[in-house]
């Protein structure tokens, strides 16, 4: 649960913005996304490598 302290006289939408960043970056909604379906390891760390060599190949064409 997130606790926003909230001094006196504070506009809302202020108190809103600090709950939606803290909120944010608690990561609840990746988690819920990543929960949602069930994907095999050996499928996500053919997509690690493939990012890896992705980032390694613009890497090398800038420098």
């Amino acid at each position: 649960m997130l606790i926003i302290p909230i001094k006196e006289g504070e506009n809302i939408e202020k108190a809103l913005k600090k709950y939606k960043k803290k909120f944010e970056k608690t990561n609840v909604m990746k988690q819920l996304r990543e929960r949602k379906e069930f994907e095999k390891p050996s499928i996500s760390r053919r997509q690690e490598i493939i990012r890896a060599s992705y980032k390694q190949k613009m890497q090398t064409q800038q420098g």
